[in-house]
């Protein structure tokens, strides 16, 4: 007996979500698990986001903390980095950048890094280092403290110089679709993740 595959979509597209959680999806045939599992994405993606950013940790109440090992600096990755020419003292941007991640409680190395250049010239540049598994928080903290004031400025400096109709075009899910695509996939990566753990309830 073949399947009614477009009368069962309708059917639990009617259900109420705790109908719809009573079904054994282990019971149910191939072709029936397929469309259930899609109706129960539609609905997860239909409701509203839960707010689930981390409060930052220099904030009281922060909730999350990542265990970081004593010799964290064998797996480091660099968060910032500015080339410098020779010189014992820190180029003043790595050092700020050091002390917004210090205050963000993120622990930090500000250290002196010697490379060649494409002519085999040594280049010098002070790079801060970051635990590789807080790399992410790392970045993000420093685009909030020190880079999204000047690219705010920037972007109001832009639209002041527009036309009415050309600011009407510059809606920022439109002039940055990529930003608000990147943090869709950002969330559905992460909510994915939860899922496949069994952490989402």
């Amino acid at each position: 007996m073949q399947l009614d595959t477009e009368f069962l979509r309708r059917h639990y597209a009617e259900m109420s979500d705790a109908e719809l959680q009573e079904i054994g999806r282990d019971d149910l045939v191939e072709a029936a698990r397929k469309i259930y599992d899609e109706e129960v994405a539609s609905r997860k993606q239909a409701q509203p986001k839960k707010d689930r950013a981390p409060r930052a940790q220099n904030q009281p109440g922060a909730e999350v903390e990542v265990e970081i090992e004593e010799d964290w600096l064998e797996d480091a990755a660099e968060a910032y980095s500015r080339y410098v020419s020779r010189g014992n003292e820190p180029a003043p941007e790595a050092e700020h950048a050091r002390k917004v991640l210090e205050a963000a409680e993120i622990p930090c190395h500000l250290e002196l890094y010697e490379e060649p250049d494409q002519e085999d010239q040594m280049q010098f540049r002070w790079r801060v280092l970051v635990p590789g598994k807080l790399i992410h928080r790392a970045l993000s903290v420093l685009d909030r403290d020190i880079f999204n004031e000047q690219f705010e400025a920037d972007w109001r400096a832009h639209l002041e110089v527009l036309s009415d109709d050309e600011l009407r075009l510059m809606d920022p899910q439109y002039a940055f679709c990529g930003l608000y695509d990147r943090l869709e996939r950002i969330n559905k990566a992460y909510d994915e993740e939860l899922a496949r753990r069994h952490m989402d309830e």
